[in-house]
This record gives C-alpha cells, sequence and structure tokens, in this order.
C-alpha cells in the first residue's frame, strides 16, 4: 500500500469545501528532504529560474505558531496544524497554476514523514488518518527529493543562523535524524512524481539547474 498521501475516493467534501476549480497551465513541483538539505535555497533559485512563485508548506505568519503547537499541543492537533498549512499551501499553488509555475518548499509528505519520525509512528498510519481530505490537495508534477548524507547535514544544521528548536532536536537526538530519513525513504518509493536527488558535491545552483531541465517547456505556437 501506498505511503504517500493516498485519496479517500468514497469521501466527498461539501460543496463549501471543495477547492477552486481553475485552469492549470504550469507545473507543480514540490521540495521534500530533511531540514538542512537545502530545500529553502534551491526552492528560491528554481523559483527564479522559472520565474514563478515559491512558498513554504506552512507559509508567514501561520508558520509562527509552530514553536507553540511543537512545545505544547498533542499529536493529533500537531498533525492537523500541519495538514493545514498543506491545504493552505496547494490554494497557494493553484492560484499560481493558473497562469505558470509553482514551487512548493515541503508539502504533505514532508507532514507525513516529520509526525511519524518524532511520534513514533508509521507513516501508514499518518496517511490514512488525513487520507478523507487529501482530495482538496492540488497534486505535484514532480516531487525532487533531497538526499544529503546524515553527518553533512548534522553539520549544515549546526551551522544554520535561523536554527530552530527543530533543527536543535534533530542534532541531538541521531535516532530521531535517522527515522526521519528512513520516512522519506519509504514515501518516495511509493510516490508516482518523486525524484531522488543526491545533494552532495552539489551545490544550490547546480541542483536548481537540474531540477528546471526536468520542467516540460511550453510547446511553440
Amino acid at each position: 500500500m501506498t505511503t504517500t498521501a493516498p485519496r479517500s475516493p468514497g469521501h466527498v467534501l461539501p460543496e463549501a469545501y471543495q477547492p477552486a476549480d481553475t485552469p492549470r497551465r504550469g507545473t507543480f513541483v514540490v521540495l521534500e528532504g530533511i531540514s538542512g538539505s537545502g530545500k529553502s535555497t534551491v526552492a528560491a533559485l528554481l523559483a527564479a529560474r522559472l520565474g514563478c512563485a515559491h512558498f513554504h508548506t506552512v507559509p508567514a505568519p501561520v508558520s509562527d505558531l509552530q514553536p507553540y503547537i511543537n512545545a505544547h499541543a498533542r499529536a493529533f492537533p500537531q498533525l492537523a496544524f500541519y495538514f493545514a498549512g498543506a491545504l493552505h499551501a496547494s490554494d497557494l499553488a493553484r492560484a499560481a497554476l493558473t497562469t505558470g509555475h509553482a514551487v512548493a518548499d515541503r508539502y504533505v509528505n514532508s507532514v507525513i514523514a516529520n509526525h511519524a519520525a518524532v511520534h513514533r509512528l508509521d507513516n501508514k498510519t499518518v496517511a490514512e488518518t488525513i487520507a478523507p481530505y487529501t482530495g482538496y490537495l492540488t497534486t505535484p508534477n514532480l516531487t525532487v527529493y533531497l538526499r544529503t548524507d546524515l553527518d553533512v547535514l548534522t553539520r549544515r544544521l549546526a551551522a544554520k543562523p535561523d536554527q530552530t528548536q527543530s533543527d536543535r532536536d534533530l542534532m541531538a537526538d541521531r535516532g530521531l535524524l535517522e527515522r526521519l530519513q528512513d520516512h522519506y525513504d519509504e514515501i518516495a518509493r511509493t510516490d508516482p512524481t518523486a525524484c531522488l536527488m543526491p545533494t552532495d558535491g552539489r551545490t544550490p545552483a547546480e541542483l536548481a539547474d537540474r531540477i528546471a531541465a526536468l520542467i516540460p517547456r511550453p510547446a511553440r505556437a
């Protein structure tokens, strides 16, 4: 069974909760991977190359609530918060795709992998919990999984100027870091939109160029 976010064909959202019915003229690219793998930098560079919007799965200012949610909310409210971020990001993508491409720094599979790793759950349990509502999500055309050697990643986390508590937790708990990588690897294996891209020895600009080369060029008139 797939461990990416499944869609529940038997569950239909009420009309008021249906996503906007908009044309889709561009490619939706998602960058996934552990904190420190370069997603944010690559997303910005890729968006500049494609001339399109880019955004985080939990966009600001909603992201300002993350420290409080992580510290005080129980597991299910945490999942609801981050999944709500993915739903909102889906609307941002849907709007951007009416005129061109869209690039997301994390998406719903980050929600699944991170939540499962932190709470010692399996991906399937988390994916099935949100399945009734995944029909709202805009489906990516391409999901790039940035994979970095864990020792390199730990050094990058230590050097980050904007270190979060989640970053510090990963540096302090090698087991959590390994579980998280395992969860991403499992999801990537069952994701039909997946492209696994090792980052070791490649600059963010080189990674952005490699991803941009995978985006179909518009047909000439």
